[in-house]
């Protein structure tokens, strides 16, 4: 196990939760290199990441841009007069296990010629696409699968969030070609002990050796 990418469907479907269970699990570095809406309440996923794995503060990795506005990175970057460097976003070599996360969909801009899916080729590790199980899941996933399949990127599974939707779930993964990881289910008490558990009754350890 080496380095893991965690991308979405779209942004606030829980990516951040299946990241910080999966740094938990894999006791890995956790990095987010571009972290936008600081001013909303100036913290990040890094501190929640951290706080929900349970992990110490040295395997959480600074961004490599941290950006105040609310929106799309290239846009809050260009609103707080920060030019995004592209070569600043190689992933950082660390001894151990490293899980990257994303910002948002798979085709958000990370500069205006430049989407998340295209780093990711970039980059060429294992990507984990994750999927909210709600209603229009199937279309956004099967895009998503798309967009990642056009540039090549190397797809480990997706996973999913949320209720239960067995029909969905295997719709995807047979139309999308793609391994079902597992699904992560709701959580009344959201911390270290109860993701990590959910993850272990959810997920197989080894489905994310590359």
């Amino acid at each position: 196990m080496s380095t893991i990418v965690v991308t979405g469907t779209d942004t606030g479907i829980g990516k951040t939760v299946f990241a910080a269970a999966l740094t938990g699990a894999l006791q890995a570095h956790y990095w987010k290199p571009v972290q936008a809406g600081l001013e909303t309440d100036g913290t990040g996923d890094a501190e929640a990441v951290a706080r929900m794995a349970g992990a110490p503060s040295e395997r959480i990795l600074p961004n490599a841009y941290c950006l105040a506005t609310p929106c799309s990175p290239h846009r809050a970057a260009e609103i707080d007069g920060v030019a995004i460097d592209l070569d600043a976003l190689a992933p950082p070599a660390v001894s151990g296990p490293l899980v990257i996360e994303g910002a948002g969909g798979v085709l958000v801009p990370v500069t205006r010629t430049t989407t998340f899916a295209d780093l990711f080729a970039r980059w060429r590790h294992p990507v984990v696409l994750v999927a909210r199980t709600a209603l229009g899941t199937i279309s956004h996933s099967l895009l998503s699968i798309e967009a990642l399949r056009a540039r090549d990127v190397p797809l480990l599974g997706i996973a999913f969030i949320g209720d239960p939707q067995p029909d969905s779930e295997a719709t995807i993964a047979a139309m999308g070609n793609v391994k079902r990881l597992g699904r992560l289910p709701r959580l009344a008490k959201l911390d270290a002990s109860t993701l990590a558990r959910a993850f272990t009754e959810n997920f197989a350890l080894e489905d994310f050796a590359p």
